[in-house]
């Protein structure tokens, strides 16, 4: 089987598992309740998510920029911006490692260092990832939903326990990973379970731990710096997004429900089984929110609200591509 023809199987299957999952929700909702929730949507809030949405990448180019200039890398922000954007253009279509590779690409034609530029993208994702896994769990601690997650569990201490010792665990790791004195030896230990992995799988999961290795000796002032942006941008401007999609919709929960909820989407948008990320967004928001009591039309209203910022996003992606192509086909280069 030649690489293209399994491009074009992965792509249909992607395509089967989003359809089957938009399916399965769209069975479960009144559609004509749905539309009636639609029309009496207050859709000036969706202003706000687009605009939040926007607030969001931005954060997060700032975030890459200070990690590229500890590579020598000096991008301009809108240069960063623009490659997101595309980039959300390209997840419509493209699976998630393909779709950043076309922001790699364009960050790689205006620095000249492809190997710079690679190890700073996935150090900020494994960061943002850190941080939305610490702001998600420690809000579920803190608030234990388990009675309305789990009604039938006898024991409402489960979850803050086994939350809190994945806190743990995932903190821990992140230190030791990063530190230059333990570094070495724990990417030594996470590179031998994926010896038994597929032979693909095994070269992607140790070119991420090489590239990771680059940041081993940054020293612990980057890297709070670099989590505090990335905590912040989860924090507030993401829950900035949820809570004007919910007002949009007339979802009406606690902003604490908001602040898992979007980790909980965000963490399963970095599983690449959906095309952008249709699907898995709609059965954890509706799933989550109907537990809270909010009726399946407005929770999926909310949810398609939410996917609107993703192709808001995509429109500017597509703006900066013409822009780009009627400049050589390339992002304008620094001053």
């Amino acid at each position: 089987m030649t690489e293209r023809t399994k491009a074009i199987a992965k792509l249909l299957l992607r395509l089967t598992i989003t359809v089957g999952l938009l399916c399965y929700v769209f069975r479960q909702v009144d559609m004509q309740h749905f539309w009636q929730v639609a029309r009496t949507a207050r859709w000036t809030y969706l202003l706000g998510v687009w605009f939040f949405a926007a607030v969001f990448y931005g954060v997060q180019s700032v975030a890459l920029r200070l990690i590229l200039r500890r590579q020598g890398c000096d991008v301009p922000l809108a240069v960063l911006f623009g490659a997101s954007s595309v980039t959300a253009l390209y997840s419509l279509i493209l699976p998630g490692i393909l779709s950043t590779g076309v922001k790699w690409y364009i960050l790689k034609k205006h620095t000249g260092k492809g190997t710079h530029v690679l190890s700073s993208m996935l150090y900020n994702q494994v960061m943002l990832l850190v941080a939305m896994m610490v702001v998600g769990l420690a809000t579920l601690i803190v608030t234990n939903p388990s009675r309305v997650l789990f009604p039938q569990a006898r024991h409402d201490w489960v979850l803050p326990v086994v939350c809190a010792a994945l806190l743990v665990a995932v903190v821990l790791l992140c230190i030791l990973l990063l530190n230059g004195r333990t570094g070495q030896v724990v990417t030594r230990l996470l590179a031998f379970p994926l010896r038994l992995l597929p032979r693909r799988i095994q070269k992607r999961g140790n070119d991420i731990l090489s590239q990771l290795a680059v940041f081993q000796n940054a020293g612990l002032r980057f890297h709070l710096t670099v989590a505090a942006v990335n905590a912040l941008d989860g924090l507030l401007v993401g829950l900035a997004i949820y809570f004007c999609a919910a007002r949009a919709a007339h979802v009406t929960v606690g902003l604490s429900v908001l602040i898992w909820l979007w980790a909980a989407v965000f963490v399963l948008s970095k599983v690449p089984i959906t095309v952008g990320n249709l699907g898995v967004r709609e059965v954890t928001v509706v799933g989550l929110l109907t537990a809270y009591g909010v009726a399946q039309p407005h929770a999926l209203l909310m949810s398609m609200i939410l996917f609107s910022s993703q192709l808001f996003l995509a429109a500017l992606g597509l703006g900066y591509q013409l822009v780009w192509a009627t400049q050589s086909k390339e992002p304008p280069e620094s001053a």
